[in-house]
């Protein structure tokens, strides 16, 4: 399979991980807290660390197939060698272009709340018009090209992380040990359900697999990458959530909503502390966004060429801005505009967890082609099934409109595929 667009950057290693860590930072930690906080109390850190070692299990599958198979189709490129050039690569990839908007707007939301709370009343009033925005900004960058969203993602990486880390240290040296207490946590069953949502604030590892095609040798630096994100991304929502929930109850937390670190960070570091996180949150939440667009360009041009995805979704207008990038932010806009965090942070969760089962199931199939090994592979699997078995029996009867948002993605998906395919296979080119 080949991929069309830019030529190859050569990013490094950390240029690749940077991008994985700042979709996955901005998605998570600014945005998920409080609606966290809500499922599992206190025990969020918990939350985190398993939905970080599920990540890693998928992580090991995405990079043993990584370096086997190296292209800037990402995943899609994995679930086309498992399963074939048919239907089921043809409905993984418009759920993956699905998450790919969900994640876009789930973080944009984030941004767009932080911003209200900066410059605006803090009602509420502008969240929506500051998440088109950065959208829109965003979108621009990625149209420029691929070494701008990895320089773009290195400033955003490491002035997020140094301040996170100032973060952790002034609040775990200030925790009250009561508010952590084990008596406090919420059953277990609670605390795995939770982890579809934490699981959302790792969902941006998978972009690493889309920056393949402009890696020198991605055989050896992808899963590096992969591994490099993820242990920062872990270690940074443990320390973050522990000072967070260490510093304010459970109901400060909740009650904070998406702005939850600036509170917490207030009795700690002073008012300067509120405003510093605010803006580390903006960066956050903007290179989240910028990440959460990345693969669209690859991901749609790659279907289109084989036929999964319709031509027009591999075109670049005025030769280059790709229409698979305008569509992913339109929807993004729509979903920004039209649904609150907490529930695009579930949506999203679901479709993700959906499509990385299906990326290992199909792993299964060719395992000894990349040298993974069986029970590790099995393992993901299973993890995977039972949060989203938890997380359906525990959540989704709580949110019939996240569940009908749900099913309606997984049918869409189905009928896009299986319409376009009739409409192709009825008026073959050339015919």
């Amino acid at each position: 399979m080949t991929v069309t667009g830019d030529a190859p950057s050569n990013l490094s290693v950390r240029q690749a991980a940077f991008i994985g860590v700042g979709a996955m930072v901005g998605a998570g930690i600014f945005a998920l807290l409080g609606a966290a906080g809500e499922v599992a109390g206190a025990a969020v850190w918990v939350s985190f660390l398993l939905a970080g070692a599920i990540a890693a299990l998928q992580g090991y599958s995405f990079a043993k197939f990584g370096a086997r198979y190296p292209t800037g189709a990402g995943l899609l490129e994995y679930v086309f060698r498992a399963f074939g050039n048919g239907h089921i690569t043809g409905v993984v990839g418009w759920l993956l272009l699905a998450t790919n908007a969900i994640i876009t707007a789930m973080v944009a939301v984030s941004f767009g709340s932080y911003a209200d709370s900066a410059f605006a009343d803090g009602n509420g009033d502008w969240t929506a018009a500051f998440a088109v925005l950065v959208v829109v900004v965003m979108s621009v960058l990625n149209i420029l090209g691929s070494g701008v969203v990895a320089r773009a993602q290195t400033v955003v990486v490491i002035v997020v992380i140094g301040i996170l880390t100032v973060f952790a240290v002034a609040t775990l040296t200030n925790l009250h040990p009561h508010l952590l207490a084990f008596s406090g946590y919420p059953s277990f069953r609670d605390i795995v359900s939770s982890v579809a949502l934490t699981f959302f604030a790792f969902l941006g590892f998978g972009v690493i697999t889309f920056t393949a095609k402009d890696l020198a040798d991605p055989a050896r630096e992808l899963p590096r990458a992969v591994f490099l994100a993820l242990g920062i991304a872990t270690a940074v929502y443990v320390a973050v959530a522990i000072g967070v929930f260490g510093t304010l109850t459970v109901d400060e937390v909740v009650d904070s909503g998406g702005t939850a670190l600036a509170v917490a960070a207030e009795p700690v570091l002073g008012t300067a502390g509120y405003w510093l996180m605010s803006v580390t949150a903006l960066f956050a939440t903007a290179g989240a966004t910028n990440a959460g667009l990345y693969p669209a360009a690859g991901l749609c041009e790659q279907m289109a060429s084989t036929g999964q995805f319709p031509p027009l979704l591999g075109r670049r207008f005025f030769d280059r801005a790709p229409a698979g990038l305008i569509v992913t932010a339109l929807a993004a806009v729509i979903l920004s505009v039209g649904f609150d965090l907490s529930s695009i942070a579930s949506l999203g969760s679901a479709v993700a967890l959906i499509v990385f089962t299906f990326v290992t199931i199909g792993h299964l199939r060719v395992r000894k082609e990349t040298g993974a090994r069986t029970w590790l592979l099995v393992v993901a699997i299973v993890s995977t099934v039972v949060v989203l078995a938890t997380f359906a029996v525990t959540t989704l009867v709580d949110e019939p409109g996240t569940a009908v948002a749900l099913v309606a993605i997984l049918l869409l998906s189905i009928l896009l595929d299986l319409g376009w395919k009739r409409s192709r296979d009825s008026h073959p080119v050339g015919a």
